[in-house]
């Protein structure tokens, strides 16, 4: 079993369950604070969607907004333990990944939230591509 500790939590992917691909299969949170946020989407800070029909610019511009705001409550992605990711269409699964990588690129320690991602059949807006809600624990 591969445990990675930092001050507030442990993430744990027991071999009975696999190696996960980029996230954590349980991410056991000791904290002072818990914080949810909301389903990010595509929407610029004027509320204009960027990336109409582009989902990698969609996916760069979701994990802007949940880097935005994280540090809005002082956290940063390091502090992420729960991920839920919503796509319109699961043939976007790599491109989504990728975004996700480079979000993720620079963390330290390393970052690997547990994660649920579905495919759906909209969102919220009609030319939404993906959504993802976060909940940090510091």
């Amino acid at each position: 079993m591969t445990r990675e500790a930092t001050p507030s939590m442990t993430r744990i992917n027991p071999p009975e369950l696999g190696e996960p691909p980029g996230y954590s299969q349980i991410v056991d949170v000791r904290a002072g604070r818990i914080i949810f946020i909301a389903g990010q989407t595509a929407l610029d800070r004027d509320g204009r969607l960027v990336g109409k029909d582009d989902f990698t610019a969609q996916a760069t511009q979701v994990f802007r907004n949940l880097g935005l705001a994280l540090e809005a409550c002082g956290c940063t992605p390091a502090d992420l333990v729960k991920l839920t990711v919503f796509l319109t269409d699961m043939n976007n699964l790599g491109r989504y990944r990728e975004a996700r990588n480079i979000f993720f690129a620079s963390v330290m320690p390393p970052a690997a939230p547990a994660v649920t991602l579905v495919e759906v059949s909209k969102l919220y807006g009609p030319d939404f591509m993906i959504e993802i809600e976060a909940i940090a624990a510091v």
